[in-house]
Protein backbone atom coordinates (compact mmCIF):
# COMPACT_ATOMS: atom_id res chain seq x y z
CA UNK A 1 0.00 0.00 0.00
CA UNK A 2 1.01 3.72 -0.79
CA UNK A 3 0.73 6.32 1.66
CA UNK A 4 -1.81 7.62 -0.09
CA UNK A 5 -4.30 4.52 0.60
CA UNK A 6 -6.07 5.76 3.79
CA UNK A 7 -9.12 5.77 3.92
CA UNK A 8 -10.12 8.92 6.21
CA UNK A 9 -11.05 10.68 3.13
CA UNK A 10 -10.77 14.46 5.29
CA UNK A 11 -9.24 17.69 4.49
CA UNK A 12 -5.81 18.20 6.04
CA UNK A 13 -4.30 14.79 5.33
CA UNK A 14 -0.63 14.82 5.45
CA UNK A 15 1.64 16.05 2.88
CA UNK A 16 3.33 13.19 0.46
CA UNK A 17 6.39 11.86 1.52
CA UNK A 18 9.22 12.47 -0.63
CA UNK A 19 9.71 9.12 -2.16
CA UNK A 20 9.66 8.54 -6.36
CA UNK A 21 7.16 5.67 -6.06
CA UNK A 22 4.93 7.51 -3.43
CA UNK A 23 5.41 10.04 -6.47
CA UNK A 24 4.26 7.24 -9.04
CA UNK A 25 0.90 6.67 -6.26
CA UNK A 26 0.06 9.89 -6.12
CA UNK A 27 0.38 10.80 -10.22
CA UNK A 28 -2.36 7.46 -10.71
CA UNK A 29 -4.56 9.25 -7.79
CA UNK A 30 -4.56 12.27 -9.62
CA UNK A 31 -5.31 10.92 -12.87
CA UNK A 32 -8.20 8.94 -11.56
CA UNK A 33 -9.70 11.74 -9.87
CA UNK A 34 -9.79 13.64 -13.31
CA UNK A 35 -8.97 11.98 -16.43
CA UNK A 36 -11.17 14.19 -18.49
CA UNK A 37 -8.68 17.44 -17.47
CA UNK A 38 -5.34 15.48 -17.66
CA UNK A 39 -6.39 14.21 -21.11
CA UNK A 40 -3.93 10.96 -20.45
CA UNK A 41 -0.96 9.66 -18.80
CA UNK A 42 2.39 8.96 -20.43
CA UNK A 43 3.94 5.68 -18.79
CA UNK A 44 7.58 4.97 -19.95
CA UNK A 45 8.57 1.79 -18.85
CA UNK A 46 9.38 -1.78 -19.84
CA UNK A 47 7.45 -4.05 -19.83
CA UNK A 48 8.46 -6.04 -16.47
CA UNK A 49 6.54 -6.44 -13.05
CA UNK A 50 7.45 -3.19 -11.94
CA UNK A 51 5.01 -2.19 -14.75
CA UNK A 52 2.34 -4.57 -13.97
CA UNK A 53 1.97 -3.05 -10.67
CA UNK A 54 1.31 0.22 -12.23
CA UNK A 55 -1.44 -1.25 -15.08
CA UNK A 56 -2.89 -3.14 -12.16
CA UNK A 57 -3.57 -0.69 -10.37
CA UNK A 58 -4.60 1.43 -13.55
CA UNK A 59 -7.32 -2.06 -14.59
CA UNK A 60 -9.86 -0.21 -12.06
CA UNK A 61 -10.51 2.54 -14.49
CA UNK A 62 -11.28 -0.10 -16.87
CA UNK A 63 -9.27 0.94 -19.97
CA UNK A 64 -10.14 -0.44 -23.48
CA UNK A 65 -7.02 -1.76 -24.99
CA UNK A 66 -5.66 -0.11 -28.51
CA UNK A 67 -3.03 -1.45 -30.61
CA UNK A 68 -0.58 0.91 -33.04
CA UNK A 69 -2.12 -1.25 -35.77
CA UNK A 70 -5.48 -0.82 -35.24
CA UNK A 71 -7.44 -0.32 -38.39
CA UNK A 72 -9.69 2.52 -39.63
CA UNK A 73 -12.84 0.50 -38.53
CA UNK A 74 -11.37 -0.42 -35.12
CA UNK A 75 -11.24 3.10 -34.53
CA UNK A 76 -14.65 4.50 -36.11
CA UNK A 77 -16.75 1.87 -36.19
CA UNK A 78 -18.33 0.05 -39.22
CA UNK A 79 -19.88 -2.52 -40.50
CA UNK A 80 -21.10 -5.21 -38.20
CA UNK A 81 -20.66 -8.31 -40.31
CA UNK A 82 -22.33 -11.32 -38.90
CA UNK A 83 -25.34 -8.90 -37.35
CA UNK A 84 -26.08 -7.77 -41.14
CA UNK A 85 -25.36 -11.47 -42.47
CA UNK A 86 -28.02 -12.71 -39.89
CA UNK A 87 -30.79 -10.16 -40.11
CA UNK A 88 -30.03 -9.21 -44.08
CA UNK A 89 -30.32 -5.44 -43.06
CA UNK A 90 -26.84 -3.23 -42.07
CA UNK A 91 -25.95 -3.81 -38.99
CA UNK A 92 -22.85 -1.17 -37.23
CA UNK A 93 -20.88 -1.07 -34.27
CA UNK A 94 -19.10 1.82 -32.55
CA UNK A 95 -15.49 2.38 -32.60
CA UNK A 96 -12.91 3.26 -29.64
CA UNK A 97 -13.06 6.88 -31.08
CA UNK A 98 -16.54 6.91 -31.00
CA UNK A 99 -17.04 6.70 -27.20
CA UNK A 100 -16.47 7.90 -24.48
CA UNK A 101 -13.48 6.41 -21.29
CA UNK A 102 -10.13 5.49 -20.87
CA UNK A 103 -7.90 3.74 -23.88
CA UNK A 104 -4.52 2.28 -23.44
CA UNK A 105 -2.50 2.30 -26.53
CA UNK A 106 0.04 -0.57 -26.06
CA UNK A 107 3.27 0.12 -27.66
CA UNK A 108 2.92 3.52 -27.94
CA UNK A 109 6.43 4.06 -29.32
CA UNK A 110 5.37 2.14 -32.57
CA UNK A 111 2.57 4.51 -32.83
CA UNK A 112 2.27 5.54 -36.79
CA UNK A 113 1.79 9.29 -37.24
CA UNK A 114 -1.54 9.04 -38.84
CA UNK A 115 -3.14 6.88 -35.99
CA UNK A 116 -1.66 9.88 -33.68
CA UNK A 117 -3.03 12.00 -35.37
CA UNK A 118 -6.56 11.28 -35.06
CA UNK A 119 -5.83 10.05 -31.55
CA UNK A 120 -5.12 13.96 -31.00
CA UNK A 121 -7.65 14.86 -32.86
CA UNK A 122 -10.12 12.82 -30.91
CA UNK A 123 -8.48 14.22 -27.48
CA UNK A 124 -9.40 17.60 -28.50
CA UNK A 125 -12.47 17.02 -29.82
CA UNK A 126 -14.27 14.60 -26.99
CA UNK A 127 -14.03 16.06 -23.43
CA UNK A 128 -14.47 12.70 -21.91
CA UNK A 129 -12.13 10.44 -23.61
CA UNK A 130 -8.46 9.73 -21.94
CA UNK A 131 -5.43 7.82 -23.00
CA UNK A 132 -2.64 5.97 -21.77
CA UNK A 133 0.36 5.31 -23.99
CA UNK A 134 2.70 2.70 -22.73
CA UNK A 135 5.84 3.71 -24.27
CA UNK A 136 8.56 0.74 -23.68
CA UNK A 137 11.16 2.91 -25.58
CA UNK A 138 13.38 -0.38 -26.04
CA UNK A 139 15.62 0.99 -28.17
CA UNK A 140 17.74 3.80 -28.55
CA UNK A 141 15.98 6.50 -30.83
CA UNK A 142 12.21 5.54 -29.90
CA UNK A 143 10.00 7.70 -28.55
CA UNK A 144 6.27 8.89 -28.20
CA UNK A 145 5.12 10.93 -31.11
CA UNK A 146 4.78 14.79 -30.56
CA UNK A 147 1.22 14.75 -31.28
CA UNK A 148 0.30 12.61 -28.13
CA UNK A 149 3.28 13.54 -25.97
CA UNK A 150 1.91 17.23 -26.52
CA UNK A 151 -1.68 15.83 -25.27
CA UNK A 152 -1.11 13.88 -22.29
CA UNK A 153 -0.73 15.83 -18.67
CA UNK A 154 1.19 13.34 -16.94
CA UNK A 155 4.38 11.50 -17.15
CA UNK A 156 5.94 8.47 -15.36
CA UNK A 157 9.10 7.15 -15.85
CA UNK A 158 9.95 3.54 -14.32
CA UNK A 159 12.80 2.69 -15.86
CA UNK A 160 14.60 3.85 -13.02
CA UNK A 161 12.80 1.24 -10.17
CA UNK A 162 13.88 -2.07 -8.97
CA UNK A 163 10.90 -4.69 -7.87
CA UNK A 164 12.89 -4.26 -4.07
CA UNK A 165 11.85 -0.53 -4.36
CA UNK A 166 8.40 -0.58 -4.90
CA UNK A 167 4.89 -1.88 -2.85
CA UNK A 168 1.39 -3.00 -3.81
CA UNK A 169 -0.96 0.54 -5.79
CA UNK A 170 -4.38 0.61 -5.17
CA UNK A 171 -6.77 3.01 -7.08
CA UNK A 172 -9.40 3.56 -3.14
CA UNK A 173 -12.78 4.61 -4.65
CA UNK A 174 -13.71 5.65 -1.16
CA UNK A 175 -10.83 8.38 -1.30
CA UNK A 176 -11.46 9.17 -5.36
CA UNK A 177 -15.03 9.95 -5.05
CA UNK A 178 -14.68 12.51 -2.96
CA UNK A 179 -12.06 14.50 -4.03
CA UNK A 180 -13.98 14.05 -7.62
CA UNK A 181 -17.01 15.62 -6.21
CA UNK A 182 -14.75 18.28 -4.90
CA UNK A 183 -13.10 19.04 -8.03
CA UNK A 184 -15.66 21.52 -9.79
CA UNK A 185 -15.31 24.36 -7.17
CA UNK A 186 -11.68 24.48 -7.05
CA UNK A 187 -10.04 26.89 -9.39
CA UNK A 188 -7.53 29.71 -9.48
CA UNK A 189 -6.19 32.47 -11.92
CA UNK A 190 -3.41 33.25 -10.36
CA UNK A 191 -2.18 29.81 -10.28
CA UNK A 192 -2.94 29.32 -14.33
CA UNK A 193 -0.64 32.77 -14.46
CA UNK A 194 1.70 31.56 -12.55
CA UNK A 195 2.18 27.90 -14.49
CA UNK A 196 2.10 29.55 -17.76
CA UNK A 197 5.31 31.93 -16.67
CA UNK A 198 7.24 28.34 -15.65
CA UNK A 199 6.44 27.01 -18.23
CA UNK A 200 7.81 29.96 -20.81
CA UNK A 201 10.89 30.15 -18.47
CA UNK A 202 11.81 26.30 -19.02
CA UNK A 203 11.40 26.90 -22.62
CA UNK A 204 8.04 24.80 -23.23
CA UNK A 205 5.84 26.65 -26.40
CA UNK A 206 3.10 24.49 -26.31
CA UNK A 207 0.16 26.42 -24.96
CA UNK A 208 -2.12 22.84 -23.44
CA UNK A 209 1.42 22.33 -21.27
CA UNK A 210 0.21 24.91 -18.65
CA UNK A 211 -3.37 24.15 -19.11
CA UNK A 212 -2.90 20.60 -18.08
CA UNK A 213 -0.56 21.37 -15.12
CA UNK A 214 -3.47 24.17 -14.12
CA UNK A 215 -5.85 20.31 -13.98
CA UNK A 216 -3.31 18.39 -11.77
CA UNK A 217 -3.32 21.17 -9.77
CA UNK A 218 -6.79 20.79 -9.19
CA UNK A 219 -6.71 17.31 -8.48
CA UNK A 220 -4.07 17.28 -5.81
CA UNK A 221 -6.03 20.49 -4.25
CA UNK A 222 -9.19 18.48 -4.45
CA UNK A 223 -7.15 15.13 -3.38
CA UNK A 224 -5.64 17.00 -0.16
CA UNK A 225 -9.24 17.72 0.71
CA UNK A 226 -8.93 21.88 0.21
CA UNK A 227 -11.05 24.09 -1.68
CA UNK A 228 -8.29 26.45 -3.53
CA UNK A 229 -4.88 25.58 -4.84
CA UNK A 230 -1.76 26.05 -3.03
CA UNK A 231 2.29 25.95 -3.27
CA UNK A 232 2.32 22.27 -3.07
CA UNK A 233 -0.27 21.72 -5.57
CA UNK A 234 2.20 23.62 -7.54
CA UNK A 235 5.13 21.55 -7.18
CA UNK A 236 3.46 18.51 -8.05
CA UNK A 237 1.39 19.72 -11.24
CA UNK A 238 5.35 21.03 -12.31
CA UNK A 239 6.96 17.90 -11.46
CA UNK A 240 4.57 15.44 -12.89
CA UNK A 241 3.28 17.66 -16.33
CA UNK A 242 6.37 20.41 -16.89
CA UNK A 243 9.57 18.08 -16.35
CA UNK A 244 9.55 16.14 -19.22
CA UNK A 245 8.96 18.90 -21.39
CA UNK A 246 11.57 21.17 -20.83
CA UNK A 247 13.62 22.02 -22.90
CA UNK A 248 16.16 23.81 -20.42
CA UNK A 249 16.61 25.11 -17.39
CA UNK A 250 17.16 28.17 -16.28
CA UNK A 251 20.80 28.86 -14.01
CA UNK A 252 20.54 32.36 -14.02
CA UNK A 253 18.10 32.74 -11.47
CA UNK A 254 18.27 36.69 -9.83
CA UNK A 255 19.78 37.22 -6.82
CA UNK A 256 16.96 36.33 -3.56
CA UNK A 257 17.90 39.77 -1.71
CA UNK A 258 18.35 42.32 -4.73
CA UNK A 259 16.08 45.28 -4.09
CA UNK A 260 13.66 45.71 -6.53
CA UNK A 261 13.92 48.37 -9.02
CA UNK A 262 12.12 51.72 -8.36
CA UNK A 263 8.85 52.30 -10.53
CA UNK A 264 8.61 54.87 -13.18
CA UNK A 265 7.02 58.02 -12.95
CA UNK A 266 4.51 57.39 -15.52
CA UNK A 267 3.14 53.70 -13.72
CA UNK A 268 0.69 53.58 -11.34
CA UNK A 269 1.65 51.71 -7.80
CA UNK A 270 1.44 48.21 -7.93
CA UNK A 271 -1.50 46.89 -5.63
CA UNK A 272 -0.43 44.58 -2.86
CA UNK A 273 -1.28 41.38 -3.44
CA UNK A 274 -3.32 39.59 -0.40
CA UNK A 275 -2.32 37.25 2.05
CA UNK A 276 -3.62 33.99 -0.51
CA UNK A 277 -1.12 35.03 -2.88
CA UNK A 278 2.07 35.12 -1.34
CA UNK A 279 3.70 32.62 -3.32
CA UNK A 280 7.29 30.71 -2.98
CA UNK A 281 9.74 32.28 -5.52
CA UNK A 282 9.35 30.18 -9.37
CA UNK A 283 12.87 29.29 -9.27
CA UNK A 284 11.65 27.17 -6.28
CA UNK A 285 9.20 25.47 -9.11
CA UNK A 286 11.34 25.33 -12.19
CA UNK A 287 13.56 23.04 -9.15
CA UNK A 288 10.90 20.84 -8.54
CA UNK A 289 10.52 20.40 -12.16
CA UNK A 290 14.61 19.49 -12.36
CA UNK A 291 14.30 17.38 -9.25
CA UNK A 292 11.71 15.19 -10.67
CA UNK A 293 13.28 13.59 -13.82
CA UNK A 294 15.57 10.78 -13.41
CA UNK A 295 19.45 11.18 -13.91
CA UNK A 296 19.91 11.18 -17.75
CA UNK A 297 16.06 11.32 -19.19
CA UNK A 298 16.11 14.75 -20.16
CA UNK A 299 18.91 14.55 -22.14
CA UNK A 300 16.88 11.03 -23.78
CA UNK A 301 14.14 13.08 -24.27
CA UNK A 302 15.75 16.41 -26.10
CA UNK A 303 17.80 13.92 -28.19
CA UNK A 304 13.87 12.14 -29.06
CA UNK A 305 12.68 15.93 -30.00
CA UNK A 306 15.67 16.87 -32.07
CA UNK A 307 15.14 12.93 -33.85
CA UNK A 308 11.86 13.70 -34.53
CA UNK A 309 12.88 17.42 -36.23
CA UNK A 310 15.31 15.25 -38.18
CA UNK A 311 12.71 12.79 -39.39
CA UNK A 312 13.64 10.40 -36.95
CA UNK A 313 16.83 8.10 -37.17
CA UNK A 314 15.84 5.17 -38.56
CA UNK A 315 18.18 3.55 -41.38
CA UNK A 316 14.73 2.05 -43.37
CA UNK A 317 14.35 3.12 -47.09
CA UNK A 318 11.29 4.11 -48.52
CA UNK A 319 7.57 2.36 -48.13
CA UNK A 320 6.35 0.94 -50.92
CA UNK A 321 3.11 -1.16 -51.47
CA UNK A 322 3.37 -4.92 -51.37
CA UNK A 323 0.60 -7.70 -52.26
CA UNK A 324 2.61 -10.26 -50.53
CA UNK A 325 3.84 -8.82 -47.27
CA UNK A 326 4.69 -6.01 -45.37
CA UNK A 327 2.29 -3.83 -42.52
CA UNK A 328 -1.28 -4.81 -43.58
CA UNK A 329 -3.24 -1.31 -45.22
CA UNK A 330 -6.77 -1.16 -45.96
CA UNK A 331 -7.91 -3.49 -48.74
CA UNK A 332 -8.99 -2.08 -52.35
CA UNK A 333 -11.20 -3.34 -55.06
CA UNK A 334 -9.28 -5.24 -57.58
CA UNK A 335 -9.77 -8.71 -59.39
CA UNK A 336 -7.01 -11.93 -57.77
CA UNK A 337 -4.59 -12.84 -59.96
CA UNK A 338 -1.17 -12.33 -60.69
CA UNK A 339 0.00 -12.39 -57.06
CA UNK A 340 -3.21 -10.58 -55.95
CA UNK A 341 -5.20 -11.86 -52.41
CA UNK A 342 -8.41 -11.87 -51.87
CA UNK A 343 -9.41 -10.49 -48.57
CA UNK A 344 -12.44 -12.08 -47.39
CA UNK A 345 -13.77 -10.44 -45.17
CA UNK A 346 -13.17 -7.09 -46.19
CA UNK A 347 -15.58 -8.95 -49.41
CA UNK A 348 -18.01 -10.20 -47.35
CA UNK A 349 -18.08 -6.36 -45.83
CA UNK A 350 -18.96 -5.18 -49.30
CA UNK A 351 -21.26 -7.69 -50.41
CA UNK A 352 -23.48 -7.89 -46.90
CA UNK A 353 -25.69 -4.45 -47.61
CA UNK A 354 -26.94 -5.29 -50.33
CA UNK A 355 -27.80 -8.98 -49.55
CA UNK A 356 -31.61 -7.80 -49.34
CA UNK A 357 -31.82 -5.97 -52.64
CA UNK A 358 -30.29 -8.90 -54.33
CA UNK A 359 -32.41 -11.67 -53.23
CA UNK A 360 -35.56 -9.41 -53.96
CA UNK A 361 -34.14 -9.28 -57.53
CA UNK A 362 -33.26 -12.94 -57.61
CA UNK A 363 -35.32 -14.51 -56.03
CA UNK A 364 -34.44 -18.16 -57.38
CA UNK A 365 -30.80 -17.85 -55.69
CA UNK A 366 -32.68 -18.93 -52.51
CA UNK A 367 -30.64 -17.52 -49.30
CA UNK A 368 -27.32 -18.14 -50.62
CA UNK A 369 -25.06 -15.18 -50.35
CA UNK A 370 -25.01 -12.89 -53.72
CA UNK A 371 -21.48 -11.85 -54.51
CA UNK A 372 -20.60 -9.22 -57.42
CA UNK A 373 -17.21 -8.39 -59.04
CA UNK A 374 -17.66 -5.13 -57.74
CA UNK A 375 -17.66 -6.75 -54.21
CA UNK A 376 -14.08 -8.37 -54.55
CA UNK A 377 -11.34 -6.57 -51.98
CA UNK A 378 -7.76 -7.27 -52.30
CA UNK A 379 -5.30 -7.29 -49.99
CA UNK A 380 -2.48 -4.82 -49.70
CA UNK A 381 0.41 -4.41 -47.75
CA UNK A 382 3.15 -1.52 -47.23
CA UNK A 383 6.97 -2.72 -46.89
CA UNK A 384 9.95 -0.74 -46.36
CA UNK A 385 12.87 -1.34 -48.58
CA UNK A 386 16.50 -1.56 -47.65
CA UNK A 387 18.59 1.76 -47.99
CA UNK A 388 22.58 1.21 -49.61
CA UNK A 389 25.16 4.09 -49.31
CA UNK A 390 26.67 4.40 -52.47
CA UNK A 391 30.60 5.88 -51.53
CA UNK A 392 31.81 7.19 -54.62
CA UNK A 393 35.57 8.06 -54.05
CA UNK A 394 37.75 10.00 -56.45
CA UNK A 395 41.39 7.97 -56.27
CA UNK A 396 42.96 10.24 -58.20
CA UNK A 397 45.97 12.60 -58.12
CA UNK A 398 48.84 12.80 -55.79
CA UNK A 399 46.60 12.98 -52.36
CA UNK A 400 44.65 9.51 -53.49
CA UNK A 401 46.19 7.64 -50.50
CA UNK A 402 44.98 9.60 -47.92
CA UNK A 403 41.18 9.71 -49.64
CA UNK A 404 41.13 6.46 -50.16
CA UNK A 405 42.13 5.61 -45.93
CA UNK A 406 39.68 7.74 -44.90
CA UNK A 407 36.98 6.28 -47.60
CA UNK A 408 38.15 2.30 -46.31
CA UNK A 409 37.93 3.54 -42.91
CA UNK A 410 34.10 5.21 -43.41
CA UNK A 411 33.05 1.92 -44.91
CA UNK A 412 33.79 -0.32 -42.67
CA UNK A 413 32.41 1.77 -39.44
CA UNK A 414 29.09 1.87 -41.81
CA UNK A 415 29.18 -1.69 -42.25
CA UNK A 416 29.80 -2.11 -38.60
CA UNK A 417 26.62 -0.33 -37.81
CA UNK A 418 24.31 -1.48 -40.71
CA UNK A 419 23.27 -4.89 -38.74
CA UNK A 420 21.46 -2.90 -36.58
CA UNK A 421 20.47 0.12 -39.01
CA UNK A 422 19.63 -2.15 -42.21
CA UNK A 423 21.69 -0.10 -44.26
CA UNK A 424 23.95 -1.85 -47.48
CA UNK A 425 27.04 -0.40 -48.61
CA UNK A 426 28.59 0.23 -52.22
CA UNK A 427 31.43 1.98 -53.16
CA UNK A 428 32.52 3.45 -56.62
CA UNK A 429 36.51 4.44 -57.73
CA UNK A 430 37.83 6.33 -60.09
CA UNK A 431 40.98 6.83 -61.43
CA UNK A 432 42.84 7.47 -64.95
CA UNK A 433 40.59 7.08 -67.66
CA UNK A 434 37.39 5.07 -65.95
CA UNK A 435 35.42 4.37 -63.19
CA UNK A 436 34.59 0.79 -61.31
CA UNK A 437 32.23 -0.95 -59.26
CA UNK A 438 34.44 -2.16 -56.80
CA UNK A 439 32.17 -3.27 -53.82
CA UNK A 440 28.48 -4.21 -54.52
CA UNK A 441 25.52 -3.48 -52.17
CA UNK A 442 26.80 -5.44 -49.48
CA UNK A 443 26.61 -5.81 -45.67
CA UNK A 444 29.56 -8.24 -45.28
CA UNK A 445 31.97 -7.01 -42.70
CA UNK A 446 34.74 -9.55 -44.38
CA UNK A 447 34.23 -9.38 -48.16
CA UNK A 448 34.40 -5.34 -47.51
CA UNK A 449 38.16 -5.53 -46.01
CA UNK A 450 38.94 -7.71 -48.68
CA UNK A 451 37.94 -5.40 -51.42
CA UNK A 452 38.88 -2.04 -50.04
CA UNK A 453 42.69 -3.54 -49.68
CA UNK A 454 45.24 -2.23 -51.76
CA UNK A 455 43.11 -0.29 -53.82
CA UNK A 456 45.21 1.56 -55.87
CA UNK A 457 45.71 5.53 -56.65
CA UNK A 458 47.18 8.37 -59.06
CA UNK A 459 46.09 9.55 -62.37
CA UNK A 460 43.48 11.80 -64.14
CA UNK A 461 40.34 12.12 -62.85
CA UNK A 462 37.87 10.51 -65.15
CA UNK A 463 34.70 12.43 -63.07
CA UNK A 464 32.03 12.10 -65.78
CA UNK A 465 32.83 8.40 -65.87
CA UNK A 466 32.28 8.11 -61.93
CA UNK A 467 28.46 9.98 -61.89
CA UNK A 468 27.68 7.32 -64.99
CA UNK A 469 28.30 4.43 -62.72
CA UNK A 470 26.81 5.79 -59.42
CA UNK A 471 23.83 6.66 -61.42
CA UNK A 472 23.75 2.59 -62.71
CA UNK A 473 24.44 1.23 -59.42
CA UNK A 474 22.00 3.24 -58.25
CA UNK A 475 19.11 1.99 -60.78
CA UNK A 476 20.43 -1.00 -60.15
CA UNK A 477 19.67 -0.89 -56.67
CA UNK A 478 16.42 -0.01 -57.45
CA UNK A 479 15.68 -2.06 -59.16
CA UNK A 480 16.35 -4.72 -56.70
CA UNK A 481 13.61 -3.08 -54.42
CA UNK A 482 16.25 -0.88 -52.52
CA UNK A 483 16.55 2.74 -52.01
CA UNK A 484 19.92 4.42 -52.92
CA UNK A 485 21.66 7.62 -51.92
CA UNK A 486 25.20 8.64 -53.20
CA UNK A 487 28.36 9.88 -51.10
CA UNK A 488 30.75 11.75 -53.23
CA UNK A 489 34.03 12.06 -52.22
CA UNK A 490 36.10 14.55 -54.59
CA UNK A 491 37.64 17.92 -55.99
CA UNK A 492 35.34 18.03 -58.64
CA UNK A 493 37.74 18.80 -61.19
CA UNK A 494 37.34 15.89 -63.94
CA UNK A 495 39.84 16.62 -66.94
CA UNK A 496 38.67 12.53 -68.47
CA UNK A 497 35.42 12.45 -71.06
CA UNK A 498 33.22 9.44 -71.02
CA UNK A 499 35.29 7.55 -74.33
CA UNK A 500 38.64 8.07 -72.32
CA UNK A 501 39.66 10.60 -73.69
CA UNK A 502 41.29 13.62 -72.01
CA UNK A 503 39.17 16.40 -73.13
CA UNK A 504 37.96 18.97 -69.96
CA UNK A 505 35.79 20.61 -72.03
CA UNK A 506 33.93 17.73 -73.07
CA UNK A 507 34.06 16.13 -69.48
CA UNK A 508 32.44 19.01 -67.81
CA UNK A 509 30.14 19.28 -70.26
CA UNK A 510 29.19 15.47 -69.79
CA UNK A 511 29.51 15.53 -66.11
CA UNK A 512 26.53 18.43 -66.04
CA UNK A 513 24.13 16.04 -68.23
CA UNK A 514 24.51 13.14 -65.73
CA UNK A 515 24.20 15.39 -62.68
CA UNK A 516 21.03 16.81 -63.97
CA UNK A 517 20.12 13.15 -64.84
CA UNK A 518 20.49 12.62 -60.79
CA UNK A 519 18.59 14.95 -60.11
CA UNK A 520 15.71 14.33 -62.34
CA UNK A 521 15.46 10.44 -60.55
CA UNK A 522 15.32 11.83 -57.25
CA UNK A 523 18.11 10.36 -56.03
CA UNK A 524 19.28 11.67 -52.67
CA UNK A 525 23.30 12.73 -53.30
CA UNK A 526 26.20 14.18 -50.42
CA UNK A 527 29.02 16.00 -51.78
CA UNK A 528 32.09 16.03 -49.99
CA UNK A 529 35.27 18.40 -51.08
CA UNK A 530 38.26 16.86 -50.17
CA UNK A 531 40.33 19.66 -51.98
CA UNK A 532 42.53 21.55 -49.62
CA UNK A 533 41.02 25.06 -50.88
CA UNK A 534 37.27 24.66 -52.21
CA UNK A 535 36.42 25.45 -55.83
CA UNK A 536 33.28 26.89 -56.97
CA UNK A 537 33.34 23.64 -59.62
CA UNK A 538 32.19 21.34 -57.26
CA UNK A 539 29.48 23.46 -55.63
CA UNK A 540 27.94 24.33 -59.13
CA UNK A 541 28.10 20.62 -59.69
CA UNK A 542 26.11 19.71 -56.02
CA UNK A 543 23.51 22.20 -57.20
CA UNK A 544 23.08 20.57 -60.57
CA UNK A 545 22.52 17.50 -58.37
CA UNK A 546 20.57 18.82 -56.21
CA UNK A 547 23.19 17.18 -53.00
CA UNK A 548 24.54 18.68 -49.95
CA UNK A 549 27.46 20.06 -50.05
CA UNK A 550 30.16 19.67 -47.02
CA UNK A 551 33.90 21.00 -47.33
CA UNK A 552 35.88 18.65 -45.20
CA UNK A 553 39.35 18.95 -46.77
CA UNK A 554 40.90 17.45 -43.80
CA UNK A 555 38.10 14.66 -43.30
CA UNK A 556 38.93 11.23 -40.79
CA UNK A 557 36.74 7.95 -41.16
CA UNK A 558 35.21 8.62 -37.84
CA UNK A 559 34.60 12.43 -38.76
CA UNK A 560 33.05 11.15 -42.31
CA UNK A 561 31.65 8.69 -41.02
CA UNK A 562 29.42 10.61 -38.30
CA UNK A 563 28.91 13.46 -40.73
CA UNK A 564 27.38 11.02 -43.17
CA UNK A 565 25.05 9.76 -40.77
CA UNK A 566 23.98 13.26 -39.55
CA UNK A 567 22.98 14.65 -43.32
CA UNK A 568 21.42 11.41 -44.76
CA UNK A 569 19.80 11.12 -41.06
CA UNK A 570 21.34 7.92 -40.92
Amino acid sequence: MTPYDDTSGQPGRPEPQADPWALVGLALALFAIDPAGLRGLWLRARAGPVRDRVQGALATLAPRKLHPSASDETLTGGLDLSATLATGEMQRHAGLLETSGLLELTMAERCPPGLAARLGQALDRKPQLALIALDEAAEEGEHLPAALADRLGLFLDLDGFSWSETTELTLSPALIAPAQARLHRITSTTARDRLTRVAADLGISSLRAPLLAHACARAHAAWRGADQIEEADLQIAVALCFAHKAMHFPEDAPEPDQPPSPPEPEQAPEEPRNSSQTDIPEEMLIEAARSALPPGLIAQLQAARVARAMGGPSGAGAKRKSLRRGRPMPSRAGKPGSGARVDVIATLRQAAPWQKMRRAMLPDRGDRLLLMPSDIRIKRYQDQTDRVLIFVVDASGSAAVARLAEAKGAVELMLAEAYSTRDHVALVTFRGDHAELCLPPSRSLVQTKRRLAGLPGGGATPLASALQVALATADQARGHGMTPTLAFLTDGRGNIALDGRPDRAQAATETTRLARAIAAKGIPALMIDTSLRPKPQLGELAGQMQATLIALPRADARSLQTTLSAVLGG
